[in-house]
């Protein structure tokens, strides 16, 4: 049975934070922190570092700006940093001075804020992440044919000709009923494409957003103009 390898780099990793865990208990403890109080700050910094760089993982992977995690993680570090190299012997444990004390009375709160930050950062959403909206069922009336016009009967032959019969006109499309639920969806939708382009929207474009057969674009169209 083959026994496993250390891993170097993880028994160097644990020994460092063994190390830099007892240097934040002992500032702690003499700045005036004693009892469980003294454990808790390297508790403290150790999660607010671990936050702050998960944090800056995840919105590189989502390749956002990660420069508010980047802020908390130069604190913790800086706080993990400090108490190492304070207790090397270049500071009296036996005398800290006022400032520090207040420091280490005034990291909990600060590393609360931070957590707070990094755990309910919202996520902003591109322009194209528009959210989509329910509407309700509605059948799209399907379009209707305009009847074909009857040619024109051959004149009869006379001795004069008779006069041309004049052209029947056109036939007028029937109009097109819009849901109202439909043509206030259209509406955001032209607002919207107002806002990021300046322009108003075309029928082309108004059609492909909402789905919608080209004459029903069009008649939305004529309501939104």
């Amino acid at each position: 049975m083959r026994l496993p390898r250390p891993d170097a780099v993880l028994i160097q990793a644990v020994i460092a934070g063994a190390l830099s865990f007892a240097h934040l208990h002992d500032l702690a403890e003499a700045a005036g922190q004693h009892g469980w109080k003294a454990w808790a700050y390297p508790v403290s910094v150790d999660l607010l570092l671990v936050a702050a760089w998960r944090r800056m993982r995840t919105l590189r992977a989502a390749g956002r700006p990660a420069a508010s995690a980047w802020t908390w993680f130069g604190i913790a570090l800086t706080a993990s940093l400090g108490a190492n190299v304070a207790t090397a012997g270049l500071l009296n444990l036996a005398s800290v001075p006022a400032w520090l004390r207040i420091l280490v009375a005034g990291w909990p709160a600060l590393a609360f804020f931070g957590g707070t930050l990094l755990a309910h950062a919202t996520t902003a959403h591109t322009d194209d992440d528009s959210p989509e909206i329910d509407l309700p069922l509605y059948e799209i009336p399907e379009p209707v044919e305009p009847p074909t016009a009857e040619p024109a009967p051959e004149p009869i032959a006379a001795a004069e000709p008779a006069p041309a019969l004049p052209s029947a006109p056109a036939p007028v499309p029937p109009a097109v009923a819009v849901p109202a639920a439909l043509l206030d969806h259209a509406r955001k939708v032209a607002a919207d494409h107002q806002t990021r382009t300046g322009e108003a929207i075309d029928t082309d474009t108004l059609r492909a957003r909402l789905g919608v057969p080209p004459h029903f674009a069009t008649a939305i169209a004529d309501q939104l103009s």
